[in-house]
């Protein structure tokens, strides 16, 4: 383990690894904002995958997609790595709650480089379907010894990381990873995050509802992915304006993201 914080600790003190990182959180906030631009359109009558495919997709529209794709799968694989090598420096005087921040930078990291390795699929001109992969997850669950239940503690978890976003817009506890400047800027990021973190809460918390709703049916097509959650908000009263809003909230969290990346605590 000694050897493994070494390495941490050598990953970390590097400069050109710190900013690469930093870039990931530029490309993380890009992939946000596309995401939330469909949704809007969306909400206004159009078509599109409001996910991360579809964001893929119109990467790789753009005449140096390739390389756009590149650097995303490159600055999100970069944040990954700081991620983990902070899950292994992670201290704290409670055991358990050392081990629950490891738990968590690992998630994140995993999720960061399952995005990373969508974007070199779509690089090399491949297809990688996030609702086909969604589907495909909790058909696999159910039919597992226990897998209702199993894709019922899923999909809580996922409502509860939504919850966990809305709650940390709330009380502003993105703050702490932020090294914020003064005067106008400083409570121009917070409104970002604050905003950002609701609209981000929200899509993800019905992406966990969704696999509740698969579980308790038992019908995997129900556990459909985030384009299937946002496309569910059409389907609530004034839904077209609720979807707008929180295409414009995931949008927004982009833009966060993409402030974070010059004044994240790193």
């Amino acid at each position: 383990m000694s050897t493994v914080k070494h390495a941490a600790r050598v990953a970390q003190g590097s400069t050109a690894f710190r900013r690469t990182a930093r870039v990931g959180f530029v490309v993380l906030g890009l992939i946000h904002v596309i995401i939330g631009a469909i949704a809007i359109t969306m909400a206004a009558g159009a078509s599109g995958d409001a996910d991360q495919d579809g964001a893929m997709e119109q990467l790789r529209n753009n005449p140096v997609g390739g390389l756009l794709l590149v650097l995303v799968a490159t600055g999100l694989i970069a944040l990954a790595v700081w991620q983990i090598a902070s899950a292994f420096l992670a201290a704290d005087p409670a055991e358990t709650k050392k081990w629950g921040q490891r738990v968590k930078l690992f998630g994140i990291a995993l999720a960061y480089l399952v995005v990373a390795g969508m974007a070199l699929i779509y690089a090399l001109g491949g297809d990688a379907e996030s609702e086909t992969a969604s589907k495909t997850l909790s058909a696999v669950v159910l039919s597992a010894p226990g897998g209702v239940a199993l894709l019922v503690v899923i999909g809580l978890s996922v409502v509860g990381v939504g919850i966990g976003f809305v709650v940390g817009g709330f009380t502003r506890g993105f703050k702490k990873l932020l090294d914020l400047p003064t005067g106008v800027a400083r409570g121009g990021i917070v409104t970002l995050g604050v905003i950002g973190y609701f609209g981000k809460g929200i899509a993800v918390a019905v992406t966990g509802v969704l696999f509740v709703v698969a579980a308790v049916t038992q019908d995997p097509e129900k556990g459909a992915g985030l384009d299937a959650a946002l496309r569910s908000l059409l389907e609530l009263p004034l839904g077209g304006l609720v979807l707008g809003a929180v295409g414009a909230g995931f949008a927004i969290y982009g833009v966060f993201c993409i402030a974070r990346s010059r004044y994240a605590r790193m």
